[in-house]
């Protein structure tokens, strides 16, 4: 397990390293490649989340994942309602029509990162602009 998690982990830490010291020396306001950057890690963020979403409960049997969370299992509510989980988005695996055993976090989280990526892109785009005719100005 460690020899799966280490060379994931390394590369994942050394990314937030570079990331955080921006924000330590304070620059990080006027460096698009740190909102660049920011804008990379929410995706990362929104993958993984739907990594775990799409996941939770994993197993080929919903009636056994079910019973392991503690629920009832209704097959005839999931045979009404095939198309509920089998959909990309928002994620849903329930057991029945009171319990999905997809974290309600999962669906939420899925919206906001991508958003909050592309707010990071539009900001660093609207600075590399600011920086390119502050430079043309400065050689007229």
């Amino acid at each position: 397990m460690t020899a799966i998690l280490i060379p994931l982990l390394l590369p994942l830490l050394t990314a937030l390293w570079f990331w955080s010291r921006p924000l330590l020396s304070g620059t990080w306001r006027r460096s698009p490649v740190w909102f660049t950057w920011s804008a990379v890690l929410l995706l990362l963020g929104a993958g993984a989340t739907y990594l775990i979403g799409s996941l939770a409960g994993a197993s080929l049997d919903p009636e056994e994942a079910c019973h392991r969370a503690g629920q009832t299992y209704d097959g005839a509510y999931r045979r009404a309602n095939f198309q509920e989980y089998t959909r990309w988005f928002p994620l849903h695996d329930k057991c029945h029509a009171g319990y999905d055993l997809v974290p309600a976090w999962v669906n939420p989280i899925l919206i906001a990162l991508p958003v909050l990526a592309l707010i990071c892109l539009a900001y660093a785009v609207r600075l590399t602009v600011i920086r390119c005719r502050t430079k043309k100005k400065g050689t007229s």
